[in-house]
């Protein structure tokens, strides 16, 4: 896997999101993709993006970003967002969740998909990356988030919640019960598996919160960027990567 040690915070036309342990490994897979394209003029679809954090940067970089959301009051704060950074023109809204995607977005039109902490929560994971893949043009990429299995028990555990930590292991989807606001999660196997079972061509698995979530916030806060290099020195290296909190896969549509 390739090493993210050294991207630097602002890189090519993408210049807005500052770097923190919670985002620097995404955003530095999508800078590379991003300077793979310098020049070009993308279409994005972010599905489940919410208030913008991705779609904002994105927009204001130059390309058109339609955001798919469930929740009317993410996409009004969108819309807000969008307006104060003056690129209102390059986001659109639409109201809908991953499990309607096939009928929201016209296929083959799409560049890049961000497709972030959704296939935990939607009823049909296998539809939405085939939907998901019919929406992207060949030679198009994919920017998945899911959550990481290892990191679910592990925290449980280390929090003194060995019961629920138990059912977690239990659970072939790490699924801890009525109570789990996720219905599923994912190791680096499982979740490369359903996007090539859909047509993807996986390039890169990194952790995400390899570290962040799991050290004492004084320390988090006294050293901000050797956490932040930390994060970036561990994210492709098994076996921290598989104890993220989050995997990041980055995969493509065959031209």
């Amino acid at each position: 896997m390739t090493s993210l040690v050294g991207v630097e915070q602002t890189r090519g036309a993408l210049t807005g999101p500052q770097l923190t342990p919670r985002t620097a490994v995404v955003w530095s897979v999508l800078r590379r993709e991003l300077d793979r394209r310098a020049g070009e003029t993308l279409t994005v679809l972010d599905i489940g993006g919410g208030t913008g954090g991705f779609a904002v940067p994105l927009a204001d970089a130059g390309h058109r970003v339609t955001v798919v959301d469930a929740s009317p009051d993410a996409l009004a704060a969108l819309t807000r967002r969008a307006a104060e950074a003056g690129v209102a023109d390059r986001v659109r809204a639409v109201q809908g969740d991953g499990d309607a995607l096939a009928g929201l977005v016209e296929p083959g039109s799409v560049d890049l998909v961000l497709c972030h902490a959704v296939l935990e929560v939607v009823d049909e994971p296998v539809a939405v990356v085939g939907a998901l893949v019919d929406a992207l043009r060949p030679g198009g990429a994919a920017s998945v988030l899911v959550a990481g299995r290892a990191a679910a028990v592990l925290s449980r555990a280390m929090n003194g919640h060995l019961d629920v930590a138990a059912a977690l292991l239990a659970d072939p989807d790490t699924h801890a019960g009525p109570r789990d606001t996720l219905r599923r999660r994912y190791d680096a196997d499982g979740a490369t598996a359903l996007l090539t079972g859909g047509g993807l061509a996986v390039e890169s698995v990194h952790g995400v919160r390899v570290f962040a979530d799991l050290i004492p916030a004084v320390a988090a806060d006294g050293d901000p960027a050797a956490l932040l290099e930390l994060e970036l020195a561990a994210a492709s290296r098994p076996p921290y990567r598989d104890f993220a909190a989050q995997l990041h896969l980055f995969a493509r549509r065959p031209a």
